[in-house]
């Protein structure tokens, strides 16, 4: 008696290994495909690494390595300063010049920033009126945001010069003595906080404006047909959403302004005495300005300068966190 044979069929997926697809076969091929995108997306990243480590990385480690040393001249070449732990940051502490300098840096960022967003947020409101040298006047306004800095400073140098400067020049039109802008202790800080104002509305103008162009115009006109003042436009409508670019706005501001070193430089050196003087301004001096540098003692000043910056930027990660969870 012949019995008939059935063949049991195949399990799905079970191919011979001569086709080179399916079970087995194919994971070497998904291993050789991810090992490669890994490589290609490390060959992309590889480059900022690098930049990243040379221009950032190993100087922040050098700082680090001058404030927590004894350096001098010779050390500093010879490279064998003996190693002096907080010695440096305790030196700046107790330092006479460290209060003013705190002082200084503080006025200088906090009132700069509070007048360059409330003149650049007046100047957004109105270019965002549309007329028609609107674009004109931006372009205009745009100008000490383009001008290199040591060109701006040498600039308000001379309009503020007590002798020939043309702010002395008009005010005694007026009747007004003449005014040591750069040479009295009680008007040099009041002088290089006018300069940065007039240097950094520009910014101001050009990121709230771009956030005003995101505001739908129907709830203008919404309020418009309520009854709305222009004002309470603004307080209702204008400011509330431009809430999340002005905090971005001012994070910024505030992380560059800490650091502003070469508009005072150039107009004050810091002075008369240190009565402009600044955190960056300090640490200049402290490492470069005598025959004798402090290298420890100015890289200390510059990592309290570094880490004050660095708490402000965490925050502002945190606020651009927050607004990408809002939109979310």
């Amino acid at each position: 008696m012949t019995i008939a044979r059935v063949d049991r069929p195949r399990r799905a997926g079970t191919v011979s290994k001569a086709s080179g697809t399916g079970g087995t076969g194919s994971l070497p091929l998904r291993r050789r495909q991810r090992r490669r995108s890994r490589l290609t997306a490390l060959a992309f990243v590889t480059p900022l690494l690098a930049y990243l480590a040379a221009f950032y990385v190993y100087p922040l480690y050098r700082n680090l390595d001058l404030s927590l040393r004894d350096y001098t001249v010779r050390s500093f070449v010879s490279g064998d300063a003996p190693f002096s732990g907080w010695d440096n940051f305790q030196k700046v502490l107790d330092d006479p010049t460290f209060g003013p300098a705190m002082r200084h840096t503080m006025i200088f960022t906090f009132v700069s920033i509070a007048f360059q967003y409330a003149i650049g947020l007046a100047l957004a409101v109105f270019f965002n009126r549309h007329f028609r040298l609107a674009p004109t006047l931006r372009a205009l306004f745009l100008i000490p945001w383009l001008l290199p800095l040591i060109v701006s400073a040498s600039s308000w140098s001379w309009m503020l010069n007590s002798e020939s400067g043309v702010v002395n020049y008009f005010l005694h039109f007026f009747g007004v003595d003449p005014v040591g802008w750069l040479t009295s202790p009680d008007w040099a800080l009041t002088s290089v906080i006018i300069a940065n104002i007039w240097i950094g509305i520009p910014f101001n103008l050009v990121i709230l404006y771009s956030g005003l162009q995101n505001i739908p115009g129907e709830l203008y006109e919404a309020a418009s047909l309520d009854g709305a003042s222009a004002w309470q436009q603004f307080r209702r409508i204008t400011f509330p959403l431009l809430r999340p670019v002005s905090a971005i706005t001012l994070l910024l501001g505030l992380v560059y302004t800490l650091k502003v070193f070469d508009l005072i430089w150039i107009m004050t050196k810091g002075g008369p005495g240190d009565a402009s003087s600044t955190l960056a301004t300090w640490s200049y001096q402290l490492g470069f300005g005598s025959l004798l540098p402090k290298f420890g003692p100015g890289a200390a000043v510059g990592n309290i300068l570094i880490l004050i910056a660095l708490v402000f930027g965490l925050l502002y990660i945190r606020v651009q966190s927050g607004q990408r969870r809002q939109e979310t």
